[in-house]
């Protein structure tokens, strides 16, 4: 639910909206699909667009229990990576990011979160990292910055997952979307692109001369 919630919001957003879900009682699959779609948006109301989103957790509410009724645990738990992914990919309202990020941080598997926290960054980074050949293939800007990644590091769900945590935290407490703060980042000494603006958030930089 927390993946859905937090899709074109902040986290402290949608984890508003879990704890009033959590306060009515409506932290399941059965709980979601009893409650009016009017109770269900006002209860999630802090996460935004919260009238899609409600729709979106019914729809995945419904599937579980139409599709997986032996629940979320043992389903992610039992499907390999690719075919979880294959199968999240085809339930209306949830994307790439959305599946990858279930299946890290709910199933723990190895699938990199390549979010806009991690194409702004390495955006901004641009000439400095290391291009890996996978980059070139054909496929969106999500999927390319996720082949880098998943080439270069090792394939465990916990490096993946510690990475991007690291990730997303740089970039809200230095590489931010306006107003970096650059002067004591970390990787200040590798970035050529100090004080950033917002028009120059540079996602595609990464691909410069590679396509």
């Amino acid at each position: 639910m927390g993946t859905i919630l937090t899709q074109n919001t902040a986290w402290n957003n949608a984890l508003s909206a879990l704890l009033s879900l959590n306060g009515a009682g409506g932290l399941s699959p059965k709980a979601i699909c009893r409650m009016n779609l009017r109770t269900l948006g006002g209860l999630i109301r802090s996460s935004g667009f919260y009238r899609q989103k409600a729709e979106r957790l019914k729809i995945f509410s419904r599937y579980i229990l139409s599709r997986h009724p032996e629940g979320v645990r043992k389903w992610f738990s039992a499907a390999a990576t690719e075919d979880l992914r294959t199968e999240l990919l085809k339930i209306r309202g949830i994307g790439p990011e959305t599946a990858d990020s279930m299946i890290l941080y709910a199933a723990g598997k190895p699938k990199f979160v390549a979010d806009a926290y991690t194409q702004r960054l390495f955006g901004r980074l641009g000439p400095v990292v290391e291009i890996c050949p996978a980059v070139r293939q054909v496929g969106t800007a999500y999927t390319r910055v996720q082949s880098v990644f998943e080439s270069a590091l090792p394939r465990d769900h916990r490096v993946y997952n510690e990475y991007h945590a690291l990730i997303v935290a740089l970039c809200k407490n230095h590489c931010r979307k306006t107003k970096p703060r650059c002067g004591n980042c970390p990787l200040g000494n590798m970035c050529g692109r100090k004080g950033v603006t917002a028009s120059e958030s540079g996602k595609v930089a990464i691909f410069r001369g590679n396509q």
